[in-house]
Parts: structure tokens; C-alpha cells; sequence
């Protein structure tokens, strides 16, 4: 059995970009460990929530959308959601877009150690879309590979070149820093088997993902369509797609 370690920004990010090789990986018998590097106490606030913060709800949420992806082992690093890029937030004490990277890193290695890490999934340069603390997890992550010897260090990203050209993607990829283009991406995993446990997962993240929202509305095949394919980068890959299963070729 190999064992796969994701890190993410945030609660609810996991299910969004990395859900289905999270569930394949789990499905064909790896480890799971998910790493979070913030509560999310940013993020909206519902008004229905009553009798305790934002953060502990994400937390609940977190590790209820992490059972359905099949995760082993849920940990948060303790840093604070830094906000979006420009707000005061960025620089408060304790955020994660204001950490020691070294520091947060070593953080990180020792639970790569730890675990005996196969695979670490991070985002790319510029988490994919620019908020700070998906920048902060492509240079925490990127480290905390070097600082463990991770044989395998995937960046997930989005195709930006599929998704502005997609009619039913939702305004965010329109953005021409959106993802990377199609040339740069080196691996493509089809995780259209598993879209359903990204939807049950996102739905499990109720605070920040409603009912009506854009995630959870679109028709089955729209979100099979946008959902089902999984991007990375990985140095010493390609040029074009080399790879189509990050746990390729590891033992189960």
C-alpha cells in the first residue's frame, strides 16, 4: 500500500480540485492523508450558523467530506486563512500567507516523514487562481517535498485552455491567469467514476457550498463534464500528458 498526502489551503478546497484521485487512490487501496494548512475562518458565514465560530464548523465539515473521500488521516498545520490577496488579513500574525515557509514546511515534512509520503499534491505558482494561501501551498508544499524526499510531487492545477473554452464552466476561468495552459500540463487522470463522492463531499462543505450554488446545481453531466478530469504538473514529465494516474505503477 503507498500512500498519498494532499495539502490544501483550506476546508472545502480538497473536494474541489483533488476529490477524485483522492477517492481513486482510496478505491485502489493506497493511504489517504489529507493536510489542511488553515480552518477557513475567512470564509463566508452562514446564517443559519449559531452557538460556535466558523472555524469549528469547518472542521466538522472537513472531516465529514474526508470520510466520504476515503482519507485515513486528516491534520491542519494551525496557520489562519489569510483572506483574499490585497486584504489586511494577509499580514496578520498567524496567517499563512505571512508564515515562514521554511518553518511551515518543516511542519509539513515531518508528517511526509512521517507517513513514508509516496505522493504530495500541492497547486501550482499561482494556486491556481491567485488567492495567497493557494500560492502559499504550491511554496510550502514544493519545500516540504525537498525537505522529506517525496518521490513524487504533483502540482494540481486547472487546463485553462479546455476551461475557457468551455461554455458551462462558471465566470472564475475566464480569468487569463486561470490554470495553466494545455502545453504545460504533464498528467491527466479521469476521475469521472468517482464525480459522484466530489458532489456528496462538496455537499458536506454546507457553509461555504450551498444547495443552490453553482457546485451543486448544474445537471449531472455538466458537473461530470467540468469535474472529471484532474490536472497536474509534475517536474521531469512531459512535454504533453506522460502521465494519467498519480499512484501509477505504486504497490496497493
Amino acid at each position: 500500500m503507498a500512500t498519498l498526502v494532499t495539502f490544501h489551503a483550506h476546508p472545502d478546497d480538497e473536494c474541489i480540485t483533488c476529490g477524485g484521485v483522492m477517492r481513486k487512490a482510496y478505491e485502489d487501496g493506497h493511504r489517504v492523508v489529507l493536510v489542511v494548512a488553515t480552518k477557513g475562518e475567512r470564509g463566508e458565514v452562514p446564517d443559519w450558523l449559531t452557538g460556535e465560530e466558523l472555524w469549528e464548523l469547518r472542521v466538522r465539515e472537513t472531516h465529514a467530506a474526508a470520510k466520504v473521500l476515503g482519507v485515513s488521516r486528516v491534520e491542519f498545520l494551525g496557520y489562519k486563512d489569510s483572506g483574499m490577496m490585497g486584504w489586511d488579513s494577509n499580514t496578520e500574525p498567524g496567517s499563512f500567507w505571512s508564515a515562514d515557509v521554511e518553518e511551515a514546511a518543516g511542519k509539513l515534512a515531518a508528517i511526509l516523514r512521517e507517513e513514508n509520503a509516496d505522493v504530495l499534491t500541492i497547486y501550482d505558482d499561482n494556486g491556481t487562481y491567485g488567492h495567497p494561501d493557494h500560492i502559499q501551498v504550491h511554496r510550502v508544499g514544493k519545500r516540504a517535498g525537498e525537505i522529506a524526499g517525496t518521490p513524487r510531487v504533483f502540482q494540481q492545477t486547472a487546463n485553462r485552455t479546455l476551461a475557457q473554452a468551455n461554455p458551462n464552466a462558471p465566470d472564475i476561468v475566464k480569468d487569463p491567469n486561470f490554470g495553466k495552459p494545455d502545453e504545460l500540463l504533464t498528467a491527466r487522470v479521469d476521475v469521472s467514476e468517482y464525480v459522484s463522492y466530489k458532489r456528496e463531499a462538496m455537499r458536506a462543505h454546507a457553509s461555504q457550498i450551498a444547495e443552490d450554488s453553482w457546485f451543486l446545481a448544474a445537471p449531472d453531466e455538466i458537473f461530470r463534464d467540468i469535474f472529471g478530469t484532474e490536472w497536474f504538473m509534475r517536474a521531469g514529465q512531459g512535454p504533453g500528458i506522460t502521465e494519467t494516474d498519480i499512484m501509477g505503477g505504486l504497490p496497493t
